[in-house]
């Protein structure tokens, strides 16, 4: 049976696809056509290689026919989507669109195959959850053993981000989801999901002189070793903080390296500022530091709708409700 799919109710559930932007589409519902899942497959390998005989080779198909598949789509969708141009043939404003759009419904379809084949044959289904460097594993993982207990057919592999990765880890399909410390730009095609929020504080070894104090003075900190976290994202709030009270820093030791930084402070080298749930290591205490008012908050990044798998719908679940407070 030949499979089928309605792309305008797919497009309407965020009010960011085509009907959106082209109301005379919209206007014209009752006489829609479906659009055929293989010419989904045609147009973003035509998209990817603004060729249509590679694009015919790709998609396993004659020439002739991918071709009269891409004029039919265009008809159905009513604008053209691909200006015929020899070697400089290039996707129109609507070829453009309708490319982000097919993408997500492949990238659905993959999901929905996998998931009914691990189904079928008993296996896991891996999910790959990105995760900034600066955000440490306290807290999580008593989730992630809630998580894996709740779903029995998932498994988990966790990888740290690059320095500048964030969302886009998620939207180029990298990862399944990402635990970020700052929320991404506004984007229809992302959902964020707060988690907790932390303060920043200062850090020292539990033997450290400022360990005696309930409150830190930014003067007295001044009087200290100091250690940089070059990842810290707000790196710049933290040297305003200083700034702004005639103090300035003179670390000799940086590193973008949080169990670097840690082990120097936990070893009584020198102190720091990080956020509160950051310090891990045994030996390590955090202390408030004066006027300091900075915080952060720790989001759980997925795509939204259709793109994403049940599996990672199912964690977003349990993370809104998990009690992160508890550790």
């Amino acid at each position: 049976m030949r499979a089928w799919l309605i792309l305008w109710a797919m497009y309407a559930h965020d009010g960011s696809g085509l009907q959106s932007n082209y109301p005379k589409l919209h206007r014209n519902r009752r006489k829609r056509k479906l659009v055929e899942i293989n010419q989904i497959k045609y147009f973003l390998n035509l998209a990817a290689t603004l060729n249509f005989t590679e694009a015919a080779r790709r998609s396993g198909v004659a020439q002739p026919s991918l071709t009269r598949s891409i004029r039919r789509l265009e008809e159905e969708l009513g604008g053209l989507l691909i200006y015929r141009d020899g070697k400089d043939s290039r996707l129109t404003d609507l070829g453009r669109e309708v490319q982000a759009e097919f993408m997500r419904i492949d990238t659905a379809l993959m999901n929905i195959r996998e998931h009914s084949e691990n189904s079928v044959r008993g296996r896991r289904r891996v999910l790959d959850i990105g995760v900034a460097t600066t955000i440490a594993p306290a807290g999580f993982s008593g989730f992630f053993d809630h998580t894996l207990s709740q779903l029995p057919a998932a498994a988990i592999n966790v990888h740290p981000l690059e320095m500048k990765e964030g969302a886009d880890a998620v939207l180029s399909g990298k990862y399944h989801a990402c635990l970020l410390p700052v929320a991404p730009a506004d984007n229809p095609k992302l959902s964020v999901l707060p988690l907790f929020t932390e303060r920043f504080m200062l850090a020292c070894a539990e033997s450290y002189p400022l360990a005696t104090l309930k409150t830190i003075p930014a003067e007295e900190i001044a009087r200290h070793s100091y250690v940089d976290r070059l990842a810290c994202e707000f790196h710049g709030q933290i040297t305003e903080y200083f700034m702004n009270r005639d103090i300035v820093m003179y670390p000799r030791f940086r590193s973008e390296r949080e169990d670097w930084v840690q082990r120097m402070v936990a070893d009584g080298h020198a102190i720091c500022i990080m956020p509160e749930r950051s310090a891990i290591l045994h030996g390590l205490v955090t202390r408030p530091v004066e006027n300091l008012d900075l915080s952060r908050e720790v989001v759980l990044v997925t795509v939204s709708g259709s793109g994403t798998p049940i599996e990672i719908r199912q964690i977003a679940r349990l993370a809104a409700k998990y009690d992160w407070g508890r550790d």
